[in-house]
């Protein structure tokens, strides 16, 4: 078993995942505008380049209103690519995992991609990914300690590290919808063709740009154990209905098969 099919059915377009949560695919990424009642956050930042596509998106759906604040999942640069050109514009607070902050700051760049695991054309290419930091010293602030998250009210941070140290996923417990960031994917990252494809399938993080697999396995269990109706990734198409938390309980079971590279692994 190397991965997990998920029903064509399931896929739910990004331009409505739930109440109040729209996504945009950026080339091989996502990034998500969530509503709350006091104005949006934007989760994520997109690749290096797009953002004067994240902004004209956001104006279609919230015209003038700039975002409250910029959630991170994580600092990886395909996350954060547009986030020093955004703040030119918005200057709003970001939030990360405190222990994500020496990414962010300029301090620490992050352990480099291994070619070699997962096979594909994405983890051939993965050494020219940049690794950063990147320095929004200005504007980064940890997220509560008490897993609120800033402005989002019924809300909930969950620390999931694995793929980085200080990864984290947001879910929200009244319809049970879960941004999911790395934690795992909906398409097989490693490969270029199940990228271009987006065939629907649940596949553990991108494994060029995983360094702990023990943490990784660990979160997964942890989401899967939250029982989530909708999957909103940082990868992949999002999905929805009701055969997802029997299947994300099977990645969990299953994740040393699915997930692990083998020489990672042995």
């Amino acid at each position: 078993m190397d991965k997990i099919p998920l029903s064509e059915y399931e896929v739910t377009p990004l331009d409505d995942i739930a109440d109040g949560v729209t996504g945009l695919r950026i080339v091989f990424v996502n990034v998500f505008a969530v509503s709350g009642p006091s104005g949006w956050a934007l989760i994520d930042a997109g690749l290096p380049f797009s953002a004067s596509r994240i902004r004209s998106w956001s104006e279609r759906q919230f015209g003038d209103s700039r975002p409250q604040a910029i959630i991170l999942t994580h600092g990886h640069f395909d996350h954060t690519g547009a986030i020093e050109e955004l703040l030119k514009n918005w200057d709003v607070p970001v939030y990360a995992h405190r222990r994500e902050m020496p990414y962010l700051t300029g301090q620490m760049k992050y352990p480099p991609p291994d070619p070699g695991v997962g096979g594909g054309l994405m983890s051939f290419i993965s050494p020219l990914y940049p690794r950063g930091p990147v320095d929004i010293s200005d504007h980064v602030r940890p997220l509560p300690d008490d897993g609120s998250v800033p402005g989002l009210p019924g809300w909930k941070c969950v620390f999931t590290p694995g793929h980085t140290v200080g990864h984290c996923s947001f879910f929200r417990p009244e319809d049970r919808t879960l941004l999911v960031g790395d934690a795992f994917c909906t398409t097989d990252q490693q490969s270029f063709m199940a990228v271009a494809r987006q065939k629907p399938e649940l596949h553990g993080p991108p494994a060029y740009y995983t360094p702990d697999w023990t943490s990784a396995r660990k979160s997964v269990e942890k989401l899967a154990a939250l029982a989530p109706r909708i999957i909103a990734p940082g990868h992949g198409l999002p999905m929805s209905g009701g055969h997802l938390p029997s299947q994300l309980d099977a990645l969990a079971t299953h994740f040393d098969e699915i997930a692990i590279p083998s020489r990672q692994s042995s």
